[in-house]
């Protein structure tokens, strides 16, 4: 079953259709296990976070915090959550091109395990990246340390691996300064998180579209292919298009897939001039 956002096509190099601009719903490893080899450019996967929440969290008034309790998000256990990660490290493994690289996110709750995974499976480490939440959520019961980062690990399909890295243009974008490995943005709120029809967030982890317009412009060239395992509400697919890249979204809940399409429709790329990568002097 195929729902598109732009249907559209694409030849890889030995002449399969690539599905392009397009979200494929079901599971994640079955349809990247379909896809042709050696035929992505880019992988951003914000996988399950694995939370372990056994109770609700509340507020010191009792209020209820609307964190994550969704059952994509629960495993029997951590070995049934390593080999799920493994699973789909594996499949998103073989669609990289030889220069390939991918992009995962997480908390303290799964990281360790899935840049464990990583390189097991002989993925080629580059860096790990902070995201510092300039307004996190509270540590309401003032029994930790306030939760304020994420993690993402950027690693090479292969030592050998010669991946898109536009140092030029983020050392523009920074004031001249190389970029550093600790990146400080908000989390989604306002009119960039999307909402049901009962007012309620429509995905209780959609990430701003500064992260991703980071990672795509930082990593790809305009025209690659970036795939998006874990699509949600279609960040990757959203940002992606505006930076004039294509994408390929895997997501099987049918309230995010319809979010994430009409959101991606009403996208405008940026010009041609708007999204020219700076051309690297070495």
């Amino acid at each position: 079953m195929l729902r598109t956002a732009r249907t559209a096509a694409t030849a890889d190099a030995e002449g399969s259709l690539l599905p392009i601009d397009t979200i494929l719903v079901g599971d994640c490893i079955k349809h990247m296990n379909a896809l042709p080899a050696g035929s992505v450019d880019l992988i951003f996967a914000d996988p399950p976070y694995n939370l372990q929440l056994e109770q609700g969290l509340t507020r010191p008034d009792q209020s209820r915090v609307d964190g994550v309790d969704d059952a994509w998000d629960k495993f029997d256990s951590f070995a049934h959550y390593d080999i799920f990660t493994r699973a789909w490290l594996k499949a998103a493994r073989r669609i990289l091109k030889p220069d390939g690289a991918i992009w995962v996110i997480g908390s303290y709750h799964n990281i360790f395990r899935v840049g464990a995974a990583l390189q097991d499976l002989d993925f080629w480490m580059l860096n790990d990246i902070i995201w510092r939440k300039a307004n996190p959520m509270p540590n309401f019961r003032g029994t930790r340390f306030t939760n304020a980062h994420e993690t993402l690990i950027w690693a090479a399909r292969d030592k050998e691996s010669r991946v898109t890295f536009n140092y030029e243009q983020l050392k523009l974008a920074n004031d001249d300064v190389q970029m550093r490995s600790d990146w400080l943005f908000p989390i989604c709120t306002g009119a960039e998180r999307l909402k049901g029809e009962d007012d309620e967030k429509l995905h209780p982890t959609q990430k701003p579209e500064a992260l991703l317009y980071r990672v795509i412009s930082a990593t790809t060239k305009p025209g690659d292919v970036v795939l998006d395992p874990f699509f949600g509400t279609g960040t990757t697919g959203a940002v992606a298009k505006k930076l004039g890249r294509h994408f390929i979204g895997i997501e099987r809940e049918d309230t995010y897939i319809a979010g994430a399409l009409k959101r991606i429709a009403a996208i405008r790329p940026l010009s041609a001039g708007a999204i020219e990568t700076a051309v690297p002097k070495r």
